[in-house]
């Protein structure tokens, strides 16, 4: 595993769980709001953490920690995630998957066997604005294999979430992007805000304004949709 960063403690990332976020090293979009953007292709050797030094935190944790949240980077591009998952289970903790639904097989084999708690799928914008979105003009069917998989399965809860950003949504990509995954219990619109270390400079966080629309375009097909990381009132 190429494991690039470690959040010891969140009670946010795994709903229901106090857990620690682990980050993967690679990603195969290229979302120019990625707020993890040095994860995306690689970090030096001395900059990764090894799987040695992880499980020592995990076993250190046990008495506080009961969850670990997998994300990126991509955690399904890692060949050995399978494994990893495993041995997290083992240690005794639940797992969380974040993915942006690219490799919907193996997404499928991870829920199937059983080796994960809860799935955040990001989805990133509608159908017709996703290769300015993401970086890639082949993606389209991919995406929608594992939305609708993770629709069609009961065995672990999952949402499915969207950072909006002023310069790549309105209201109308909202509203087309809500009626391709609905019907869902769990959609989060959150609101981007720069890191620091995004791929492309000029990018602006939605305003109160611009987030209650675009609530209001989703609500008609997703009742249930909620806004995260600024406050509507």
């Amino acid at each position: 595993m190429k494991i690039g960063g470690l959040q010891k403690l969140t009670l946010l990332d795994f709903p229901g769980h106090v857990a620690c976020t682990v980050f993967t090293v690679g990603c195969n979009f290229r979302c120019p709001f990625c707020h993890n953007s040095p994860l995306i292709t690689s970090l030096p050797a001395e900059e990764l953490m090894t799987e040695e030094d992880f499980f020592s935190f995990l076993k250190s944790r046990t008495k506080v920690l009961d969850g670990v949240a997998i994300t990126g980077g991509e955690p399904l591009l890692q060949p050995d995630i399978k494994d990893f998952i495993i041995k997290i289970r083992a240690a005794g903790y639940a797992v969380k998957l974040d993915t942006n639904g690219s490799f919907p097989a193996k997404l499928k084999e991870l829920v199937n066997e059983g080796l994960v708690d809860y799935v955040a799928m990001d989805v990133k914008n509608a159908p017709a604005r996703l290769e300015e979105t993401i970086g890639r003009s082949d993606m389209a069917a991919t995406l929608a294999e594992s939305i609708a998989f993770l629709k069609s399965q009961d065995k672990v809860p999952f949402e499915f979430r969207t950072t909006a950003v002023h310069e790549l949504h309105t209201p109308d990509d909202f509203s087309a992007l809500a009626q391709a995954i609905a019907p869902v219990d769990r959609y989060f619109i959150q609101c981007f805000k720069d890191s620091g270390a995004i791929l492309e400079e000029g990018l602006t966080s939605p305003t109160a304004d611009e987030m209650k629309a675009f609530l209001a375009a989703v609500t008609p097909f997703i009742p249930t949709a909620e806004v995260r990381g600024i406050d509507l009132i």
